[in-house]
């Protein structure tokens, strides 16, 4: 029997793409791994036929979650490059501009259809989509039983994880779904943008009418509350407009859909997830899966779980830091505004935060500033232990190319060093989780949604405080970051004189506690600040200097264009393909 196979590393139209049997069932190597398919005579190894596939609707639920963490660090799905990099919170890192090309993502003015990283991330969910609508298609004309309707809920839930993401990316994309044929396929437009919203958030109701409450088993899978978080970041996004800043923002709030969020994240707030007690537990492999991970892409390394690569985290695979790991190539560099929001007055948010724009921290020396201690847990500096471990303490010398991106480097994502390394020679290799969603960031979209429906002093005050409650903790004698301590402060708010100054603070408690994890730029979209904050931000960037050492120079060529830039362009390969049914972005 021929099989219908596709080269999984090539580009192709929707139409092979999503009708070519996408059906391995467990994929544990990175993409460079794989080589090409042909049709011929001869069943390939790991894959499913179409008659076993038929009968076997549990394997391609398992070939469908597999792509959660099927990715590279050219289109990586946790979108680090355009939630970070293309915000404030960070620059690109490497050995210079040309390094990877992401470069024009953070300076926009020469941002153009043509990069590869958008076809490649654009076709990878796609081919993740195309997983799903095989499982779904392979559930149509079985038997209705609780196993068939739970695995239908999984894969739905995992469906509109991956259009959620092509949404945030590309604002209008077409949605493709099970048994659609060729022709069908060839002729699907992008939806509008708020029938794309409602179609993903009809799969997640879907999802969360019929998971499981969460439980011992449902760990790395979806159940009950982890579709209602993701319900309720949906609402959030969209009850602020379109995205695009003359649609967009406080003016545009949809008290409905607010209305949602609230009703959603109270499922959160009454399931078994929690803030996690410390908060540099939350980025430590030893607590992987704990009560603040509602969701998350599960990783391991290959002496974990005995395979030959593991099941590494390759979208992170850059951001290991420069001398500290044996390929760290230091990608995802914190920005000097970044550090600079950790500021305190009395222990609390300095409004005049990025003055005296260059003030450096040094491990034990007299500060000018006292800083929020989640900057320790966040931003790795000379003179700091790397993750807290005094052995891997860094220096100056553990920049790849200070001159260009400064001496920061991230630490969030990356284990601890003296947990070992996994890597394949040249490329390194993290077996740390990626998360979806954890409870904080629920918590604050709860407290969102709760001050734009006018609570300003109650819960929403309530949720923001106990998050700096736990920050707060971090500073006491036994805590991770005990060398810092006497550089640290930070209080609680009293009431909140109005909306606004509760707007204020919960922007940026959103910031300070999610820093570097992917939030950043399309928080600011959602608020309607993207023009206002990275145009303000690529002025002062360019003036960075640290002990002498000037960098971010590049900057003085960024400039973000609103009503252009609030989205990225779709790869010319795929406008390409279908030949005038699909229309760009504004502006490119």
């Amino acid at each position: 029997m021929k099989q219908n196979n596709i080269n999984i590393t090539g580009r192709r139209s929707l139409k092979v793409m999503l009708k070519c049997l996408l059906c391995t069932a467990f994929f544990t190597f990175h993409s460079s791994l794989f080589t090409s398919c042909s049709v011929d005579d001869v069943k390939p190894q790991g894959m499913l036929d179409e008659e076993t596939a038929k009968s076997s609707p549990d394997k391609l639920v398992t070939a469908a979650y597999a792509m959660l963490g099927d990715d590279w660090y050219s289109y990586p799905f946790n979108l680090w490059p355009y939630g970070d990099m293309s915000a404030d919170d960070c620059l690109k890192g490497g050995s210079g501009e040309n390094d990877t090309g992401y470069h024009p993502m953070e300076i926009f003015t020469t941002l153009q259809p043509d990069r590869g990283e958008f076809d490649e991330l654009w076709y990878r969910l796609y081919v993740a989509i195309s997983r799903c609508n095989r499982a779904l298609e392979s559930m149509v004309d079985v038997e209705e039983t609780a196993s068939i309707k739970q695995m239908r809920a999984e894969v739905k839930f995992l469906r509109a994880h991956f259009y959620y993401k092509l949404q945030q990316m590309w604002y209008e994309v077409p949605f493709i779904t099970e048994g659609m044929s060729n022709a069908e396929i060839e002729a699907t437009p992008q939806s509008s943008h708020d029938e794309l919203m409602q179609t993903i958030i009809n799969e997640f109701q879907y999802a969360y009418e019929n998971l499981p409450e969460a439980g011992p088993n449902t760990t790395g899978r979806a159940h009950k509350v982890a579709a209602a978080a993701y319900l309720a970041k949906c609402y959030l996004n969209w009850a602020y407009g379109d995205g695009y800043e003359a649609n967009t923002g406080y003016s545009h709030v949809d008290q409905t859909k607010i209305q949602k969020v609230i009703e959603y994240t109270e499922v959160v707030k009454n399931s078994p997830y929690d803030y996690l007690d410390t908060y540099g537990h939350i980025f430590l492999q030893d607590y992987a899966n704990s009560c603040e991970s509602i969701f998350a892409v599960q990783h391991s390394n290959k002496s974990d779980d005995g395979t030959t690569y593991g099941r590494a985290n390759w979208s992170n695979m850059l951001n290991g830091v420069w001398g500290i790991w044996s390929c760290g190539w230091d990608f995802h560099k914190p920005s000097q505004n970044l550090v600079n929001a950790f500021k305190t007055r009395n222990g609390l948010p300095m409004d005049d935060f990025d003055a005296d724009h260059n003030a450096i921290v040094v491990n034990g020396a007299d500060s000018k500033f006292k800083y929020d201690p989640r900057l320790f847990h966040t931003v790795g500096m000379p003179s700091y232990p790397y993750k807290y471990e005094d052995q891997f303490t860094l220096t100056k010398a553990n920049s790849r190319t200070p001159n260009t991106y400064g001496y920061y480097c991230s630490m969030k994502e990356i284990p601890q060093r003296s947990k070992g390394e996994d890597y394949d020679n040249p490329w390194q290799a993290f077996g740390q989780n990626d998360y979806v969603l954890r409870y904080t960031d629920v918590m604050l979209m709860r407290a969102e949604a709760l001050i734009e429906k006018g609570d300003l002093n109650g819960e929403a005050l309530q949720i923001i405080n106990e998050i700096r409650s736990r920050a707060k903790r971090d500073i006491s004698g036994t805590s991770l970051i005990k060398y810092a301590k006497d550089q640290c402060d930070i209080s609680l708010y009293g009431a909140f004189a109005s909306k606004d100054d509760a707007r204020k603070a919960l922007r940026w408690e959103r910031r300070v506690e999610l820093a570097m994890e992917g939030h950043r730029f399309f928080d600011l979209r959602r608020w309607g600040l993207l023009s206002t904050t990275l145009n303000k931000y690529f002025e002062s960037e360019k003036t960075d200097e640290y002990d002498g050492q000037t960098y971010a120079q590049y900057y003085k060529e960024a400039f973000f264009t609103a009503g252009k830039n609030e989205y990225f362009p779709i790869a010319n390969n795929q406008m390409n393909y279908v030949q005038g049914l699909y229309h760009q972005n504004k502006g490119y």
